[in-house]
């Protein structure tokens, strides 16, 4: 990155910040990353980065009190880029893959809270928890939030902004509040008509007959 300046330098291994288990080859961490964890209880709340990693300034990673986020976890794959301003929640656990980029200040929620009933403070009311996948290669745009328990497929666009409250298919390019499919990347459309095998071809042609 010779002549680039605004990316961090390359992470040493044995001075990470706290609460960052394990970081493969060449990673970059920006000196102002933060992690909300519980120390004592680090065996449930790994958080560790494949190889060439890149977490950019005001990055926080959270995996919470680790007694009671007892899935809590956080893996990040190699070459993700995870731009200024990002909040990554694994309280209910959170995995990204290989090659995925997160644009800034994007927001990955793996928990929530109950807030039905008594009592009337949602703060006195417990934890919700679902895990999070983000797959090979998918774009997060800048701004957008991904709530608990939701996949983003592989390849996918999560335009700037948006609220994914429900699965994201590979290849597709959803926006909005809540978000949608607005597209699919070209060349990766999904076929209209399913492909029939010969023999799933026959039966259905004998079944028409039979009918009439």
């Amino acid at each position: 990155m010779s002549g680039l300046i605004g990316i961090p330098d390359i992470s040493d291994p044995v001075d990470l910040p706290k609460g960052i288990d394990r970081i493969g080859a060449d990673c970059r961490i920006a000196k102002s990353v933060t992690v909300f964890t519980d120390l004592s209880h680090k065996d449930r709340g790994q958080i560790t980065l494949g190889d060439h990693v890149i977490l950019m300034d005001g990055v926080r990673l959270v995996t919470g009190d680790t007694r009671t986020n007892r899935d809590c976890f956080i893996r990040i794959g190699s070459r993700v880029i995870v731009n200024v301003g990002c909040y990554l929640s694994g309280e209910g656990g959170l995995e990204i893959e290989d090659k995925v980029l997160l644009g800034a200040g994007a927001k990955i929620l793996s928990a929530g809270h109950h807030y039905k009933g008594l009592p009337k403070s949602i703060c006195e009311h417990g934890l919700t928890y679902g895990l999070i996948r983000i797959e090979k290669g998918a774009w997060i745009g800048a701004g957008a939030i991904i709530l608990q328990g939701v996949s983003i497929g592989k390849g996918a666009v999560v335009g700037a902004g948006s609220v994914v409250t429900r699965d994201v298919p590979s290849f597709s390019v959803v926006a909005g509040n809540p978000a949608k499919i607005i597209k699919w990347r070209q060349g990766f459309e999904p076929s209209k008509f399913p492909k029939l095998s010969f023999s799933h071809f026959i039966t259905k042609i004998k079944g028409l007959i039979t009918d009439q």
